[in-house]
């Protein structure tokens, strides 16, 4: 199963409010093995708290003169396509990329989001915790540095890649089994249709 492996890093937990500093996906192939890479930093608008910069180590300098949110959307989507994308606590990402590309009318991708979290729990039960790096040692998945999108998107995608093959025992998992090892309803950016702007009197865009 191809699909593409996403994370974020933002400067806090509130969508909408706290903004999306770092995007970092990875495309796996059939054999689950990384294939191509889309990584950015983002420059936001307001600076990076002390307690976000700490977890990440991104920092106010590394952000100067990174492109704007609105500037990477479109590419992201792109890069995406169509693709089933998967991600460690998917809700999370999902409604900060959703609270931007609704602010910006942006292009989404348009594949069935995953959530690796849930999924972990189902096929391997009993663990401390599901946290990213917890499955990561209990895997023996290879490891460097945690909190920054890249490469816990990397990470993800390695995880995800041991469940489907851990599931396929059986026969190969079809989508809808995986979204039902979910517990949750389907997941899917939304798709918005960009509105014309409206002429004024003069001519000028409004």
């Amino acid at each position: 199963m191809r699909f593409i492996a996403f994370d974020l890093e933002t400067t806090g937990t509130l969508p909408g409010v706290d903004q999306i500093v770092e995007i970092g996906a990875v495309r796996f192939d059939e054999g689950g093995e990384p294939e191509t890479i889309f990584t950015t930093l983002i420059q936001p608008t307001i600076s990076m708290p002390e307690g976000a910069s700490r977890v990440n180590g991104i920092t106010d300098d590394m952000l100067v003169g990174k492109p704007r949110i609105h500037e990477v959307l479109d590419a992201f989507a792109e890069f995406c396509g169509d693709e089933v994308l998967v991600a460690h606590n998917a809700p999370f990402d999902a409604q900060f990329l959703t609270a931007d590309i609704k602010r910006f009318e942006s292009n989404a991708p348009t594949g069935i989001v995953l959530d690796t979290c849930n999924i972990a729990r189902k096929v391997f039960p009993g663990l401390a915790n599901y946290k990213l790096g917890t499955l990561v040692q209990h895997l023996g998945i290879p490891s460097t540095n945690f909190h920054r999108a890249e490469e816990d998107a990397a990470y993800c995608g390695h995880l995800f890649a041991k469940m489907v093959a851990r599931l396929s025992q059986q026969g190969p998992p079809s989508l809808a089994t995986l979204i039902s090892l979910t517990g949750k309803p389907e997941l899917r950016f939304p798709q918005i249709e960009k509105k014309p702007k409206q002429q004024g009197l003069f001519g000028f865009s409004l």
